[in-house]
């Protein structure tokens, strides 16, 4: 599990350089069937990720990747699930809250996951054990000891604020059914609204920066894998609002169900 994880921090890594070749570009936002820089961004980070994963021997579900009929994976105990580029909205408003997601998930449950920030060199994981997670920036992204990462790298954990509740959704809109959660908060708390991009939403109730994220709006796996398994090891439970039970991965729909991220 200790290489595996090297591989996947590797892999995040090397991707996110190549995903920052095309964001410090003057490119164009087209559809993403075109030929785009942004497709391009999408397409290289996958290209880059897959060549570390594959000599692993592992199966692969990634957002780039053509998915293997449910006959087939079903019988995967074991797989990767990849998103090569979480916030594309992000990436196009240059915001810089877009993120590398790598996860390994056994038997439907994550048990090693990555997330890396390109943009400020922020990298997230697991223990190989997932027994913690933790966080470090990295200096440079030509230049990096994977050994001296997980050396150095902090223990991250939930925390609390007396009479706050802090919940990660949108500033600008909050759906219904997010709504109504925040509504039946304990009235004698203050509500503060945390806003972030793609699956930094899970680091921040992980590393103490949120306390909940309630997610009632569509995502697929390769959205929530690594960030699930990033939690977890931290400590903080990510439910399934259908089953009342942590999340489960490789489905024969790769389309979540809603879900609750609480310490």
């Amino acid at each position: 599990m200790r290489e595996l994880l090297q591989t996947a921090i590797e892999a995040s890594i090397k991707s996110g350089k190549e995903i920052l070749k095309i964001y410090s570009t003057d490119f164009e936002v087209v559809s993403k069937d075109d030929d785009s820089p942004l497709t391009m961004a999408d397409k290289n980070a996958n290209d880059v990720i897959n060549t570390f994963l594959e000599p692993t021997g592992i199966p692969i579900i990634s957002e780039e990747n053509k998915q293997a009929d449910y006959n087939v994976r079903k019988e995967w105990d074991t797989c990767w699930i990849v998103d090569p580029l979480d916030g594309t909205k992000e990436f196009i408003k240059r915001n810089g809250e877009f993120t590398v997601n790598i996860a390994l998930v056994k038997n439907g449950s994550p048990v090693l996951g990555v997330i890396y920030v390109p943009v400020s060199k922020s990298l997230y994981f697991t223990a190989a054990d997932g027994s913690s997670a933790y966080k470090i920036e990295i200096e440079s992204e030509d230049q990096f000891d994977v050994a001296e990462i997980l050396k150095n790298a902090s223990i991250i954990g939930p925390s609390s604020i007396p009479n706050k509740i802090r919940v990660v959704g949108s500033r600008s809109h909050l759906n219904e059914a997010t709504q109504s959660f925040i509504d039946q908060l304990p009235t004698q708390n203050e509500v503060e609204i945390v806003s972030k991009g793609s699956s930094l939403k899970f680091c921040l109730v992980a590393e103490g920066a949120a306390d909940v994220y309630p997610r009632f709006a569509p995502t697929m796996e390769w959205d929530t894998a690594a960030g699930h398994a990033i939690c977890q090891a931290a400590g903080v439970k990510v439910i399934d609002q259908n089953t009342q039970k942590p999340m489960q991965y490789n489905k024969e729909n790769l389309l979540n169900a809603y879900f609750l991220v609480t310490k």
